[in-house]
């Protein structure tokens, strides 16, 4: 194992015991780089959290799936806000037929579905929630998490049965602590016997246009056959003096496409398809593969944003560590001029200032992780906010530290070292 030379470790034991004898200054002069060090990890945690969790959320909608809703064009916005209008927009059943039709090279599977807002009851309680018609096979296409019992069946679908899946949120609303399978759930005049649950779906990640009413998390998947017959496509909401409605087929369509590579070029064939035959822009196609690719852009921008950032925290921190040892050299100059006059060469002088700035940077760096570990606990800990700490998001930001403590005490260890021994030593 080398041993460091004896003079070597002399200098260092110089210059960590000229720190020691005074601790305040040397403690005040490195909050600078505590606070930078903090600040980064702080962030870049915080930050590396929500791109994870916007990309899992992102993921759970299907990365080989193209997603196409229904959207409220703007001119309908307003006129469904008069009286005695009854406004007709979206995708409709003659879409996914022709989609069908039209037999796509690469497409495996499409998704029709249906939202109807109801009140959904359990004797007394009530929540208002979404029924959501639709097909066996959306439970494989948008990645469903089955907890109990199972999804719809194809016998379900062919003989219009009133058999309904609750999602987790709605069972724990409507149903707790007891488990709804085997139960009924009332939707309008209607009863559906309840034969699963599935963990809550949401829409993260895809943009939902001004005037749409978030998605509720209280959920009833039901067949699409028992929608069509149970639920008219018209929705006719009266107020006190008026009446307005709505008539939309399809809220939405998810397709599931074979090879995840095509998805980006088939989405573009569905939405050109789409756009012969509606007149006005009353849809949006969204693939979950691109909302991925434009998240871990951001993520890299945030990254870059967030370095800058950081990086003027530390530059600040080195500028009040160059300050100090300045002045640290115009108090010690007497003390130079001792050491070259009995030998010292400039080398042991400019590593004993050397030695100081960087221990002075370098233990910043670990007080400001300690402290950025910390803030990032806390944040997981009291808020709902996803942290995530990993080795480079803690090296790095020392790194950085150490690095800009070597940079600022350049100077002065240079200055020191090439004071004039004769003029040093008549320094009062």
């Amino acid at each position: 194992m080398p041993v460091l030379p004896v003079d070597v470790l002399e200098t260092i034991r110089l210059g960590v015991g000229s720190l020691l004898l005074h601790k305040l200054r040397s403690s005040l002069t490195a909050l600078g780089v505590i606070f930078g060090v903090c600040s980064v990890v702080a962030m870049l945690s915080i930050g590396a959290g929500a791109s994870y969790e916007a990309q899992e959320q992102i993921k759970k909608l299907g990365s080989n799936n193209i997603i196409v809703t229904s959207v409220k064009p703007p001119q309908e916005q307003q006129a469904s806000t008069q009286t005695g209008f009854l406004i007709e927009y979206g995708l409709t059943y003659e879409d996914a037929e022709r989609m069908l039709r039209r037999n796509i090279p690469g497409v495996q599977v499409l998704v029709p579905v249906r939202q109807v807002r109801k009140k959904l009851w359990n004797g007394s309680r009530r929540v208002p929630g979404v029924v959501m018609a639709t097909v066996p096979w959306f439970e494989d296409t948008a990645n469903m998490e089955l907890l109990a019992g199972r999804f719809l069946g194809y016998l379900d679908m062919r003989e219009v049965r009133n058999v309904g899946v609750l999602s987790e949120s709605l069972a724990r609303e409507l149903y707790p602590p007891d488990s709804p399978l085997g139960r009924t759930i009332k939707v309008g005049e209607y009863y559906f016997r309840i034969v699963g649950v599935v963990a809550d779906r949401t829409l993260v990640g895809l943009d939902r246009k001004e005037g749409e009413a978030p998605l509720s998390p209280y959920q009833l998947y039901i067949p699409m056959t028992a929608g069509r017959e149970r639920f008219p496509e018209r929705q006719i909401e009266r107020t006190t003096g008026s009446m307005t409605g709505e008539r939309v087929e399809l809220h939405e369509m998810t397709i599931k496409v074979d090879n995840i590579d095509e998805v980006i070029d088939i989405s573009r064939v569905v939405e050109s398809t789409l756009a012969m035959y509606h007149d006005k822009k009353d849809y949006n196609v969204e693939v979950p593969r691109k909302l991925l690719e434009q998240v871990a852009a951001q993520q890299r921008i945030w990254n870059v944003v967030l370095g800058s950032i950081a990086a003027i925290s530390l530059v600040v921190g080195g500028i009040g560590i160059m300050n100090i040892m300045l002045a640290s050299v115009t108090e010690r100059t007497r003390e130079i001029g001792i050491r070259r006059a009995l030998g010292a060469k400039k080398r042991a002088i400019t590593t004993q200032f050397l030695v100081e700035t960087v221990v002075l940077s370098g233990s910043g760096g670990v007080l400001g992780i300690a402290v950025g570990v910390l803030v990032t606990v806390l944040v997981t800990q009291f808020t709902d906010i996803p942290t995530i700490l990993t080795l480079s998001v803690l090296l790095v930001p020392f790194a950085i530290a150490a690095a800009v403590g070597l940079v600022f005490g350049i100077y002065p260890a240079w200055q020191a070292a090439n004071m004039d021994p004769i003029e040093a030593l008549r320094h009062e």
